[in-house]
């Protein structure tokens, strides 16, 4: 299995893990395929309120599995916007899961780890993480991830991200949007487990209304 699943006893929270330590939890076909389905097992949960995507070992997800991207090269482009749209429809479900989502991120969270955590509804950093999109320097273009990062954190900003491909840590990733908050690595996992506890505990309905609402209004002229 590409992603764990586990519920958190009585409290609502669904977890899921993108587990290959290994390549910094890169993530590959198969990955994309099952965190799209347990998303969707997520939303007909009736028992799950929040959702909360971490990364096995150290690190979040430093984006797309090189190997596979490589050798993706020699694809039709038909095939390679196919295989490109599979990441962006997370991305989409993620914003539409009428249930929170919280990215719990340690380590790095690059490329398309960064457009991950940025589908989520909250980004927490641990201090001392790194985020940023440095696809150009391979010769690579975020495509998927620039509508939503102009809209996170403005045009200035999110074209010096990908134009540079400038990784920046926790702190300077909150002073610009990418994150919604930074908690001490002392007390990490005390703080997340309260959060989400806390999250799961709010009214159902509500959340899901002011979800909706709230990227409705993102997308208004």
């Amino acid at each position: 299995m590409r992603v764990l699943v586990n519920r958190e006893g009585g409290v609502a929270t669904l977890t899921l893990t993108l587990d290959r330590p290994d390549k910094r939890n890169a993530l590959d076909r198969r990955s994309i395929a099952e965190l799209h389905a347990a998303i969707a097992e997520c939303d007909l949960a009736a028992d799950v309120r929040v959702v909360a995507l971490r990364g096995a070992g150290k690190d979040f997800c430093a984006g797309l599995d090189l190997d596979e991207l490589t050798a993706s090269a020699g694809l039709p482009p038909e095939e390679n916007e196919r295989r490109a749209s599979e990441l962006g429809e997370v991305f989409l479900a993620l914003r539409a899961l009428p249930k929170v989502t919280v990215a719990v991120v340690r380590g790095t969270a690059l490329a398309g780890g960064c457009g991950l955590a940025s589908a989520c509804d909250l980004v927490v950093a641990r201090a001392g993480s790194r985020f940023g999109y440095p696809e150009i320097d391979r010769g690579f273009v975020p495509a998927l991830a620039l509508t939503m990062l102009r809209r996170t954190v403005g045009e200035k900003a999110a074209f010096d991200l990908v134009a540079t491909g400038r990784v920046l840590d926790a702190e300077e990733a909150l002073r610009v949007g990418l994150v919604s908050r930074v908690l001490p690595a002392e007390t990490f996992e005390a703080d997340i487990t309260k959060l989400l506890a806390s999250l799961a505990a709010l009214p159902v309905s509500a959340l899901a209304l002011t979800k909706r609402q709230f990227y409705r209004a993102a997308l208004s002229p």
